[in-house]
């Protein structure tokens, strides 16, 4: 294992080091290398009691003492569940957005694929009781986004986390699920088939706590910032007054992302946050097309920073004369059906059917823009 990850399991399990006393650290005295090699006294400043104890035991006996020994078990957690992957902050896999929040994870653990978490996310939170159309609108709102290329982030929580979840998974879309807990600890419990889902469906569970972590009430504030810091955006579908996805939305806001809300009846409390958010400039959402049109640039640019593999090519051949018209006047920007009209020199009819045949080979999708072209054409053969 890298000697850096090594030190850095380490560090983080000293008795009290909270994200925010790790990065304390690691500003005076760099890596968690060199923290590591630093005299007692310097780092008294920042270490609690019962941190500078453990260190002061693993330094005396490394193999016996308690710290050595938390080391050695989530090392061979680690080695009998290959299936889990650990990104230090700077590895490949890290997602380059949670990366640019004030004082990111320094780890993160991850079930399923990792190379997800640097797709284009939207977040989508709520309460954990919310109305039957509340529940509703996260479901069909996750359901949409995640069949217009947003890979849907939310927190297993019950309620409109785990409708989220199953409108991504109903698109047959990809969803991540950020957890306060360790990797190897699922809460809620009944959440365990959704859990399994999201892994088989291509998507990922991520946390920034160690093995062995169980749930508790500071760690959901924690959640709540990965959850936004992963995310071009955040939708806050229900929230009370005083709900923890009004963390998520602040946190958003802090770090520079776009935050959403669907408005309600001023009669439901659960469309208070909501109205909250609205008041302090979130952006009110009717449809999640709104939410699509917005943030269409962002989710155009940041796929442009993942490796892109070739696109298929064709053969003009085996199109129609009209059909063909149609592809020539296409190309990767959206394109209207008054645009095509002008460009392809045919007429309404012959252009909804063409476009019709040309969605069923696979040359063409609609988007909330208008049409692409998603092959690239090679010329009749001579």
């Amino acid at each position: 294992m890298d000697d850096t990850l090594r030190t850095t399991l380490l560090l983080q399990r000293l008795p009290g080091l909270g994200v925010g006393r790790y990065w304390q650290l690691q500003e005076a005295f760099g890596d968690a290398r060199r923290v590591l090699e630093q005299p007692l006294d310097k780092l008294v400043p920042v270490l609690t009691a019962p941190s500078l104890q453990a260190l002061r035991d693993y330094r005396a006996d490394p193999n016996n003492s308690a710290l050595g020994q938390q080391l050695q078990a989530d090392l061979d957690w680690l080695a009998a569940h290959p299936e889990v992957h650990v990104l230090p902050l700077g590895s490949p896999d890290y997602p380059p957005l949670l990366a640019e929040i004030p004082r990111p994870p320094p780890l993160l653990y991850v079930r399923g694929d990792p190379s997800i978490l640097g797709l284009p996310q939207l977040a989508i939170v709520g309460s954990r009781n919310p109305t039957p159309g509340g529940r509703d609108s996260a479901h069909r709102f996750a359901q949409f986004l995640a069949g217009h290329g947003f890979t849907i982030t939310s927190g297993l929580a019950l309620g409109v986390d785990g409708a989220a979840h199953s409108g991504a998974l109903a698109a047959q879309g990809r969803t991540i699920a950020v957890m306060g807990t360790g990797i190897d600890r699922l809460y809620p419990a009944r959440h365990k088939v959704l859990a399994e889902q999201i892994v088989a469906s291509g998507g990922a569970l991520v946390t920034e706590f160690p093995p062995g972590q169980s749930a508790r009430q500071s760690h959901f504030p924690q959640r709540n910032r990965l959850i936004s810091g992963l995310s071009l955006g955040t939708l806050v579908v229900e929230a009370a007054a005083k709900s923890g996805s009004l963390i998520t939305a602040r946190y958003a806001l802090q770090h520079g992302r776009e935050v959403f809300a669907i408005p309600g009846s001023i009669h439901n409390p659960l469309a208070r946050g909501c109205h909250s958010l609205i008041r302090q400039g979130a952006t009110l959402v009717e449809t999640a097309a709104d939410i699509v049109e917005q943030l269409d640039g962002m989710l155009c640019y940041q796929r442009s920073l993942l490796p892109q593999e070739a696109a298929p090519t064709v053969d003009m051949a085996q199109f129609s004369t009209q059909e063909r018209a149609i592809l020539d006047a296409l190309g990767h920007d959206p394109q209207t059906m008054d645009q095509l009209l002008v460009q392809a020199g045919v007429d309404v009819g012959g252009l909804a059917s063409g476009l019709v045949s040309l969605e069923l080979k696979g040359a063409v999708a609609e988007t909330p823009n208008g049409y692409v072209r998603t092959l690239e054409l090679t010329p009749d053969p001579v």
